[in-house]
């Protein structure tokens, strides 16, 4: 009898574990699905960003769910990743060839982009300062419509591209340009 429970209890926590691993791999049903964003830098360089894309949902975004003057994730779920294989000039800042987590400030007339140095750590898990690779101002603008789904997007720009990160009736940009 104590044989068929613990068999049971095994047989349990067997699917129970099946079935959380079958959850995570289907991450597109999440509420924030993963999307990505690349530029293509020539001369077989590119830049990626991987993130999760919140939803607005009726919600006040900036200064509400994403408050005025700390350190916001830039997205949702995984850290927002930043990888390049070129040498970088993002809004004037030198940035290595590497993998990077993207962190931002946002305020009402400015925004910071963070370069954190750091990376693998859970979306929320800011690692703090002394990781920081780099902290650059970012343009404020506002966009004519309200955007619903977290955007980041790459706009080229003559041998570079402007960095934009679209949410609510903001947008938040900068210039990033092979070194």
């Amino acid at each position: 009898m104590k044989k068929k429970l613990v068999v049971g209890a095994a047989g349990i926590a067997l699917l129970a574990a099946a079935l959380v691993v079958v959850a995570q791999q289907d991450k597109s049903k999440r509420p924030s699905p993963p999307a990505q964003a690349t530029f293509d830098l020539g001369g077989g360089k590119s830049v990626t960003i991987d993130y999760s894309s919140p939803r607005a949902k009726g919600r006040k975004i900036y200064g509400g769910l994403v408050p005025f003057g700390q350190v916001w994730r830039t997205g949702a779920n995984e850290s927002t990743t930043f990888v390049t294989t070129a040498d970088l000039n993002v809004g004037g800042t030198t940035v290595p060839a590497g993998n990077y987590t993207l962190f931002t400030v946002p305020d009402k007339d400015k925004w910071e982009l963070v370069i954190s140095k750091k990376t693998g750590e859970w979306g929320t898990d800011y690692p703090g300062p002394s990781n920081d690779l780099a902290r650059i101002p970012m343009k404020v603008s506002a966009l004519p419509s309200p955007v619903e789904d977290f955007t980041i997007s790459f706009e080229k720009m003559g041998s570079g591209a402007m960095l934009n990160l679209d949410w609510e009736t903001t947008r938040a940009s900068v210039m990033i340009s092979k070194k």
